[in-house]
């Protein structure tokens, strides 16, 4: 790998040292106090991780190493020719810390390149399914198939260590990045374009060479997956892709066994499955309404009736954020430049304007603003990717660049295995003072 690795290296014995400072000055210090809310209702806004890649704040958004996705997209490198950033820079920034210089992201885009070869019982693998299969089940099931290459795995069997578990690990995290644009686009085409598979261009960036082998070749498309790659790549570690991931890590299981585990998370429903439910919603409603443009007194009529059948209003509220996702803004300026005409894009528009004051008059609702899901789908459909099973995979690609950096460091920093502490409702009855079941 060269430089990137060895930089890396030398970063993360300056803040071990620094944490091992910090925990013996500072271990018995409390960060917070945990409700019984708390234990019930999914750990919700308990600290107990670290993830140095990014942090979710409630107000400003998301932060990637400090730096805010319009900062991103300002300051990160770009391709020749386009106004999006590289995701190949945002990885670099997770992993080092800083901002990369053009030769850092052409070092990343070449070494993938480099290492996107993916074994042939891999696609094995993948035809071994119905071509019916859910896109999430091939993609997780080819990610496993890969762990046949894993080196920390090899190492690990052999004897290694601890001290070098980072090494091997990285090794893999580059590798399996490498290969998963591969893996998705050929289960896309197999999928959905009757097996007729694009061979990998060496000479493309990262996502660019996803949009080519996927079968999208306009500069349109590829400015707006290297968009799409880099602001799914990361949201702080509690999330369901991300806290897998590290979980599963944790117990010194190799990237791909960890990664994998990340992508069953992510094809849920409450998670990156959401992208899909968005533009099948709005498509619903459009189809209800027998217009592709409706109006927004016509979308805020649709609005209740969705609430009234007690269903949510997909792409709407958040766990964390308290104000319009940034991410959803990025896609929005881009629809601006790129789309502005498109009524699904124009739909999606008007619906930001009306779902918000809808959900706050409920007064049950703590976040009534749109999340990165509520516009994606917009888009995808506009340059033709229109098969929304297959949204989750795309984002489960970018997920990995935060994920796979994250546990890097993991292994850097030498956590230990995750073992949270947990209660039985008879222990709380006690802890309460109640001997009865609570009525």
């Amino acid at each position: 790998m060269g430089y990137v690795k060895e930089l890396f290296r030398s970063k993360a014995d300056i803040q071990s040292a620094e944490i091992k400072n910090i925990l013996e000055q500072h271990g018995n210090k409390k960060v917070s106090d945990v409700v019984l809310s708390q234990v019930y209702q999914g750990m919700r806004g308990i600290p107990g991780l670290v993830t140095e890649t990014s942090l979710l704040d409630p107000n400003e958004g998301i932060r990637f190493r400090g730096y805010s996705i319009p900062e991103l997209r300002e300051r990160l490198p770009k391709a020749d020719g386009g106004s999006e950033p590289l995701p190949e820079g945002l990885f670099y920034l997770m992993l080092i810390g800083e901002l990369p210089n053009q030769a850092d992201v052409e070092h990343i885009s070449a070494t993938w390149a480099r290492r996107s070869h993916v074994p042939n019982h891999v696609f094995d693998v993948i035809e071994s399914f119905p071509v019916s299969t859910h896109p999430m089940t091939q993609f997780t099931a080819a990610v496993l198939a890969l762990q046949t290459e894993s080196k920390f795995a090899s190492a690990y069997s052999n004897g290694i260590s601890k001290k070098d578990h980072w090494s091997y690990v990285y090794e893999d995290t580059m590798t399996l990045i490498a290969r998963l644009p591969r893996v998705a686009a050929y289960i896309y085409r197999r999928k959905y374009r009757n097996g007729v598979h694009i061979q990998p261009d060496g000479m493309l960036d990262w996502s660019a060479n996803f949009g080519h082998m996927l079968g999208y070749d306009g500069e349109g498309f590829k400015e707006l997956m290297r968009l799409y790659l880099t602001i799914h790549a990361d949201h702080e570690g509690g999330n369901v892709s991300a806290h897998a991931t590290h979980l599963v890590g944790s117990a010194l299981s190799d990237p791909y066994f960890s990664f994998a585990a990340g992508m069953t998370g992510l094809a849920g429903p409450l998670h990156g499955l959401a992208n899909q439910e968005v533009i099948r919603w709005i498509e619903d409603m459009c189809k209800e309404l027998d217009t592709n443009l409706p109006t927004k007194e016509q979308i805020a009529e649709y609005i209740h009736k969705t609430l009234s059948e007690g269903k949510v209003v997909p792409g709407y509220g958040h766990a964390v954020l308290r104000k319009t996702d940034p991410r959803f803004i990025a896609q929005m300026e881009f629809a601006k430049r790129h789309c502005a005409d498109d009524p699904t894009v124009q739909t999606v528009w008007n619906v930001y304007e009306v779902t918000p004051p809808i959900l706050e008059a409920t007064g049950k609702i703590k976040n009534p603003w749109p999340n990165v899901d509520a516009h994606s789908g917009a888009l995808l459909k506009h340059y033709g990717l229109v098969e929304e099973d297959f949204y989750t995979v795309l984002f489960g690609v970018s997920r990995a660049l935060g994920v796979l950096s994250s546990l890097c460091w993991d292994r850097a920093l030498g956590l230990p295995i995750e073992r949270p502490k947990s209660v039985t409702t008879e222990w709380v009855r006690s802890f309460i003072g109640s001997e009865e079941p609570v009525a």
